[in-house]
């Protein structure tokens, strides 16, 4: 009799346990009357934790740090994005990831730049607020001293210009994809672009070479480009952009991707995408190394 007695004690121990994991699982109060834990309206969505608001609000810039950061110095690469985008529409765009994700993999601390706001257009007055958010960056992680930039769209004026001498921070490789490079194409491209460069600038008219990134970088150094670009895009015309930057790019660690399809198609954003601009980077970090 004791025996049973303690085997169906045994038994209501194991069985209540299991209820009330069961309860728990099911987010169902075991006290009755408690209140149910407060939950996230509707619609509402948490900010991601690993994105590090930098600069303006409104208009603030995002800094990622992989992991490996924090025992080993990396790199860093300064992304500027499309027309009427932002740093968190790249943040949050599914497409865009791809690449951010592969970089992060790669050793490689990614700051999506705002740019100064949606349609800067690569301005000094801009770049000036990107150099100050990228010192604010650096202070953030273990550098190792390498800059480099990514131009999407409109994003690649600001990432041209960033290379040229007298940005406030040197940039040792920048990477284009389907991007405006020539400042006063984009001027001529449309009356609404004509309004947005020149409030961005401060024009009353055509943008002179002395502003335009693509006349300035021809009269600087070489610079080591990874150049995305299709013939088949209707908004940024390779010819003028891309492929007239490109004989510009110095020898041994620039590459030139031809792509088919519109205008920033989903093929600028696979995982080869991704591991070829990743490569480009990194040709450019074995060659500061062999030095």
């Amino acid at each position: 009799m004791w025996c049973q007695a303690r085997r169906a004690t045994f038994g209501n121990v194991v069985s209540r346990f299991l209820f009330l994991i069961a309860v728990l699982a099911l987010g169902v109060s075991p006290v009755a009357g408690a209140a149910a834990p407060p939950r996230t309206p509707t619609g509402t969505l948490a900010q991601p934790v690993d994105w590090l608001p930098l600069g303006q609000p409104g208009r603030e810039s995002l800094l990622r740090i992989p992991d490996s950061c924090t025992y080993l110095p990396c790199p860093l690469v300064v992304v500027s994005h499309p027309r009427n985008q932002s740093a968190a529409r790249l943040r949050d765009s599914d497409t865009f990831q791809v690449l951010t994700d592969t970089l992060l993999a790669s050793h490689f601390a990614v700051l999506l730049s705002g740019d100064g706001g949606p349609t800067t257009w690569g301005s000094p007055q801009a770049l000036k607020e990107v150099g100050k958010v990228h010192a604010a960056a650096l202070k953030r992680f273990a550098w190792n001293g390498h800059t480099y930039a990514l131009g999407i769209s409109m994003g690649g004026l600001m990432a041209l210009r960033s290379a040229l001498p007298g940005s406030p921070y040197r940039v040792d490789g920048v990477a284009l994809i389907d991007a405006w490079t020539d400042l006063r194409a984009a001027w001529n491209a449309s009356a609404s672009r004509r309004a947005e460069i020149s409030a961005a600038y401060g024009l009353q008219g055509e943008p002179p070479p002395s502003l335009d990134p693509l006349m300035q970088t021809f009269k600087a150094p070489y610079l080591p480009l990874f150049v995305a670009a299709s013939v088949s895009d209707g908004t940024v015309p390779a010819l003028t952009n891309g492929e007239r930057l490109f004989p510009h790019a110095s020898l041994g660690s620039s590459e030139f991707v031809s792509l088919s399809g519109p205008h920033l198609g989903g093929n600028r954003f696979t995982r080869e995408m991704a591991q070829r601009l990743v490569g480009f980077y990194k040709r450019l970090e074995d060659r500061v190394a062999m030095k």
